[in-house]
């Protein structure tokens, strides 16, 4: 039962840190990020299931962890008022050619990554950009004005 605990213990850790860590830098990873990461894997697993290498520790992590995924995306699917909450909401990075400040600092974007995001989706300059959005999911869309 221990093992249950701690695998839930440190999945809400893990959770919250990659909220803490913003949507941006978990779409972008850098060779330091990916060590990081793998370090960071090895740190939670020798937490999780401290001495034990059993198969049986390892299988009732794995089922754990599978069980509190399941559960909040459940609970996101079912209580729509949640779903902000636990997901995150679209952010406005750039309205009407016009990038806002307060949402770039609040996600620690420049505006040089803003315009190499926009030039991988074939835009020239943000001033093209009627729309800028950062998806709950990390990825930005753009949506180009008319002209």
């Amino acid at each position: 039962m221990d093992l249950v605990f701690r695998a839930a213990a440190i999945f809400v850790v893990v959770y919250f840190v990659t909220r803490l860590v913003g949507r941006r830098e978990l779409t972008s990873l850098e060779p330091f990020d990916l060590i990081l990461l793998v370090v960071l894997g090895d740190l939670v697993q020798q937490g999780v299931t401290q001495s034990d290498n059993s198969v049986t520790g390892t299988v009732i992590v794995i089922g754990t962890l599978v069980l509190c995924i399941s559960t909040l995306e459940w609970v996101t699917w079912r209580f729509p008022r949640l779903r902000s909450k636990i997901d995150g909401q679209p952010l406005v990075l750039i309205e009407h050619g016009r990038p806002i400040d307060r949402n770039l600092k609040r996600e620690r974007l420049t505006i040089d990554e803003l315009e190499a995001e926009a030039r991988l989706q074939q835009i020239s300059s943000l001033s093209d950009v009627r729309l800028a959005v950062l998806e709950t999911n990390g990825q930005i869309s753009f949506i180009e004005a008319s002209k």
